[in-house]
C-alpha cells in the first residue's frame, strides 16, 4: 500500500511526536470502520511476516484504502493528495528531482517524487514518508526549502511514478513506430487499471459512450450522458499512447497503425453487466480520436408506452404498426432513439403468430422471438443483399436498420408491395423531408406514395431531475405559443401546467437532467398527403396539409412534455431549435 505523507515539515519530525498520537487501530475502530476481530488478525499477521498495519487491513480486505488513509490523516495530522490535484506531467518531477542533486533512479526506487510549486515549496509523496534515511535526503537536498509532505492512494502513486520512469528511460525519444514498446505500455498494470476504471465509471453512469481525445499538451477522457458529453479527465500528452495502445489491444486493432481509420470491438463484463464495445479509431492532427459505443448484451424491455410517446401519438403510431403491409418510417440524426423506438415496437406486434426478421448494424438488443440478422459490409453481405435472402424466409414483418442506398430502398418498396409489413429509419431533420429523401434517392414518386404508410421524426431530450427541479415561469412568446396548442390539442393540454427548470444537485451531476425521453412527429400519408407526394410539392406545403389532421412538430410535442413537468424549455430549444416560437 502506498503511504504517503502531508505536511508541512522544516525538520524531520521526531519519531515521538508520532508515537504520542492514537494507533491507527484505535482510529479506525472508534469510526466503525473496522471490528476487533479485523485488528486481532492483522497483528497476528503483522507478528508473523511483518509489515505496515494498515497496508495489512487492506491486504485482508478488512477495509478500504481511503478509509486507512482518512485514520492516517488524522493519526499524523497530514493530508491527502487527489488524483485531480496532483501535476500530471511526469516531466515536473524529473525535473525536481534533476534538482536534488541525488540519481533519480535512486528516488524511483524509494517510491519517492517531489515538484516545486509557484512558491518555491517542496511538495513530496511517498510510500513511507516515515522512513528516516528518505526524510534526511529530503532535506539534504533541500536544505533552504519548506517541505510539505502528503498522503496518497497506491494506485496513484504508482501509476506516476510508472510514468516518471518511463520519461527518464525515453529521454524525448518517440516510440510511435516501435510496435514492442506499444504493446509493453499497453500492458503496464496502471495503464490497465486506468482504462478498466474509465469503462466501470462510465457503466456506473450509464454513460452511452466514451470519447478519448488527444489535444497538443493533454487529452481528454469523456462521457456522453443522456446525449451530452461530459468531461470526466484530463491527462497530460504523454499518457495518451499508452492508454490508446491499450484500448486498441484488446479492441482487436493494430496498435502499429496510426495513418488510417480503423474498428474494433471487444466483448467484457463490468459491473456484473455483459457488455459489447464497439470502438472507433480516427487519425487527428494530434493523435487518434478514440470513441466507445457501450451496448448491453442481456435483453431490454421496450414499451412504446415507456418512451415518452403522447396518448395521440402512441394511438395513431400503435394502430398503423399493426397493419399487414406497407412501409413505417421513422426518422432523426443518429443518437435520436431510432432503434429503440423499432425495438418497442416489434415488441409492440410481438405475438406468436407472425414471422418478424431484422437486418441490423449493429444487432444492439437482442429480443426473444424474433430472428436477427447482423450484416457484414467487409464481406459483401449488405441490407440489400441479406434483404433478397430474408424474403425467401417467409416473414410477415422486416425490420430494416437504416435504408442507405436505392437497392434497399426498392427491396423494401416491393416487400411492402406483396403482403410485407416493413419498418425502418431514415437520415433526414424531419418527418416530411423523409418523401424527398426517398426521391432523391431515385424511387419513383407513385412507388412511395403506394408503399409508406406512416412517416414519425424523433429526438431526445433530457429529463428533469425529480430531487432538484425549481419551478419557473416561462417567457411571453412561449406562453403565447401554448394558446394556441390548447386550441388545437385541448384534450392533451386539458390539465394544469408544472413549468420547472433545470438546477443541478449531486445525483445528476448537477446537471439538472437525469434520463432522456422522446419527442416526436408523426405524420399519416392520407389521400390529400399523397397526392401532394405524387406532384412532388415542398415540405412546407405537405405541413400545411397534415396539420389540418392533428399533426404537431418536434418543437411543439417538446412544449407539450415542458408543460407536463418532465423537461424544461431550454432543453426542447437546444433539441428542436426555436423556429416558430413567436408563431400561433
Amino acid at each position: 500500500m502506498t503511504v504517503t505523507t502531508a505536511r508541512a515539515l522544516e525538520a524531520e519530525p521526531p519519531p515521538e511526536a508520532v508515537m504520542i498520537q492514537p494507533p491507527l487501530g484505535q482510529i479506525l475502530l472508534a469510526r466503525g470502520a473496522i471490528g476487533e476481530a479485523d485488528v486481532a488478525k492483522a497483528l497476528a499477521f503483522q507478528a508473523s511476516y511483518g509489515g505496515v498495519f494498515g497496508a495489512i487491513l487492506v491486504r485482508l480486505g478488512a477495509v478500504s484504502e481511503d478509509a486507512v488513509l482518512e485514520g492516517l490523516a488524522t493519526q499524523l495530522g497530514l493530508d491527502i493528495m487527489s488524483n485531480e490535484r496532483l501535476p500530471q506531467d511526469p516531466a515536473t518531477y524529473v525535473a525536481a528531482l534533476q534538482t536534488s542533486g541525488i540519481d533519480t533512479d535512486w528516488w524511483v526506487d524509494q517510491a519517492a517524487l517531489v515538484w516545486t510549486d509557484d512558491t518555491g515549496t517542496i511538495h513530496c509523496i511517498s510510500r513511507d514518508p516515515l522512513k528516516p534515511s528518505l526524510q534526511e535526503a529530503l532535506l539534504a537536498a533541500f536544505p533552504d526549502k519548506h517541505i510539505t509532505w502528503w498522503l496518497i492512494r497506491n494506485r496513484d502513486l504508482d501509476f506516476m511514478i510508472d510514468l516518471v520512469r518511463r520519461e527518464i528511460a525515453s529521454a524525448g525519444k518517440d516510440y510511435e513506430g516501435d510496435v514492442a514498446m506499444l504493446r509493453e505500455l499497453a500492458e503496464e498494470a496502471p495503464v490497465v487499471e486506468l482504462v478498466s476504471n474509465a469503462m466501470a465509471q462510465a457503466v456506473g453512469e450509464n454513460a452511452s459512450d466514451i470519447h478519448v481525445e488527444p489535444r497538443e499538451h493533454e487529452f481528454d477522457i469523456r462521457y456522453r450522458i443522456d446525449g451530452v458529453l461530459q468531461n470526466r479527465l484530463t491527462l497530460p500528452r504523454s499518457r495518451f499512447d499508452a492508454v490508446a495502445s491499450r484500448i486498441k489491444l484488446i479492441s482487436g486493432l493494430d496498435i502499429a497503425e496510426r495513418r488510417l481509420p480503423q474498428d474494433g470491438r471487444i466483448g467484457m463484463r463490468i459491473s456484473g453487466k455483459d457488455l459489447d464495445i464497439r470502438v472507433s479509431c480516427l487519425p487527428g492532427v494530434f493523435g487518434e480520436s478514440i470513441v466507445m459505443r457501450l451496448l448491453m448484451k442481456e435483453h431490454k424491455q421496450f414499451s412504446l408506452a415507456k418512451i415518452g410517446m403522447a396518448p395521440d401519438h402512441l394511438e395513431t403510431f400503435g394502430k398503423l404498426a399493426q397493419e399487414p403491409y406497407g412501409i413505417i418510417l421513422v426518422t432523426g440524426p443518429t443518437g435520436s432513439g431510432k432503434s429503440t423506438t423499432l425495438k418497442a415496437t416489434l415488441e409492440h406486434i410481438k405475438d406468436g403468430k407472425r414471422k418478424i426478421i431484422t437486418v441490423e448494424d449493429p444487432v444492439e438488443y437482442n429480443i426473444p422471438g424474433v430472428t436477427q440478422v447482423q450484416t457484414k459490409a467487409d464481406i459483401g453481405y449488405t441490407f440489400a443483399r441479406a434483404l433478397r435472402s430474408i424474403l425467401r424466409q417467409d416473414p410477415d414483418v422486416i425490420m430494416i436498420g437504416e435504408i442507405r442506398d436505392l437497392e434497399t430502398a426498392q427491396i423494401a418498396v416491393q416487400a411492402s408491395l406483396t403482403g410485407h409489413m416493413v419498418f425502418s429509419t431514415l437520415h433526414t431533420n424531419d418527418s416530411l423531408s423523409a418523401f424527398t429523401r426517398l426521391i432523391d434517392m431515385g424511387l419513383e414518386p407513385f412507388l412511395v406514395t403506394s408503399s409508406v404508410r406512416e412517416v414519425m421524426a424523433q429526438r431526445l431530450v433530457r429529463r428533469l431531475c425529480p430531487n432538484c427541479r425549481q419551478q419557473h415561469t416561462p417567457t411571453v412568446a412561449i406562453l403565447e405559443k401554448y394558446e394556441g396548442l390548447a386550441k388545437n390539442f385541448p384534450a392533451l393540454f386539458a390539465h394544469e401546467p408544472q413549468f420547472f427548470e433545470a438546477r443541478g444537485c449531486a445525483k445528476c451531476q448537477h446537471t439538472g437532467y437525469k434520463g432522456r425521453l422522446g419527442i416526436y412527429e408523426v405524420a399519416v400519408l392520407n389521400d390529400e398527403v399523397a397526392d401532394m407526394v405524387l406532384h412532388q410539392r415542398s415540405p412546407a406545403e405537405l405541413q400545411k396539409a397534415v396539420r389540418k389532421h392533428g399533426f404537431r412538430d418536434l418543437l411543439e410535442d417538446g412544449l407539450l412534455k415542458v408543460w407536463q413537468g418532465e423537461t424544461s424549455v431550454e432543453e426542447v430549444i437546444r433539441v428542436a431549435g426555436q423556429t416558430g416560437i413567436e408563431d400561433d
